[in-house]
């Protein structure tokens, strides 16, 4: 990195670095919590990590919200007249928990988008709760984030009003899981999703979500609500 404050003047190029870096330190994460090492690797990991964050805080702040309208009129300009905010590119995929450019995301991988959408996710050791097992929160926000796919896919911007997770049995790490979500029912501006999680053929968490729309034109305002 030679200058931090380069002008990044090719937008696909920094997304597919940024999501590269993203992947490797996400590794990073689940090795420091997984194996033991000297202390002198543990301190010269906080060292280049300290350094590292010194370096990056000299950059100009981005702007998720000015990103992800630069991603909607770059695929507006190739031929896709009905993209929207939820169009994918730089900003969104800095969105936490499947965000393929943050760090501190989880593995998650979309399946399919349609009537029930669906994603391939696996939970590693920085995700452990209760020795063996997925944290129920971390389960939750992985909820929070596959019920977002259907409102993708009604191409309707909507904040999560409501969400109620039910854990059914061990959420295993290492373990490749099925998520599944869909449209169960809209009332006015509310529309109610239904999710679950699959470790195989068995059903190990459920999720009822209610998500508020909002107006397009005033998404990522203050007005929103």
């Amino acid at each position: 990195m030679s200058d931090i404050n380069d002008t990044r003047v090719d937008p696909d190029a920094d997304l597919a670095a940024r999501i590269a870096t993203a992947a490797s330190l996400r590794n990073f994460a689940h090795a420091f919590v997984t194996f033991d090492a000297p202390l002198a690797v543990i301190h010269s990991a906080g060292v280049w990590a300290d350094e590292q964050t010194e370096l990056w805080a000299q950059g100009t702040r981005r702007d998720r919200l000015a990103m992800m309208r630069a991603a909607r009129e770059r695929a507006i300009a190739n031929g896709n007249a009905n993209a929207g905010l939820m169009t994918g590119g730089a900003g969104f995929e800095d969105r936490a928990v499947a965000g393929k450019a943050n760090p501190s995301g989880v593995d998650i991988r979309v399946r399919e988008l349609g009537e029930v959408c669906s994603a391939d996710v696996m939970f590693h050791k920085a995700n452990e709760g209760p020795p063996g097992r997925a944290h129920g929160g971390i389960v939750s926000a992985v909820f929070d984030d596959v019920t977002g796919y259907v409102i993708g896919r009604l191409a309707k911007p909507a904040f999560t009003g409501e969400l109620t997770v039910r854990l059914v049995a061990p959420v295993p790490l290492d373990t490749p899981l099925l998520f599944r979500t869909w449209l169960d029912r809209e009332e006015g501006r509310k529309l109610h999703i239904h999710a679950e999680a699959l470790d195989g053929a068995h059903v190990v968490a459920t999720c009822k979500a209610i998500y508020i729309t909002v107006d397009p034109a005033l998404f990522g305002t203050s007005a929103d609500i």
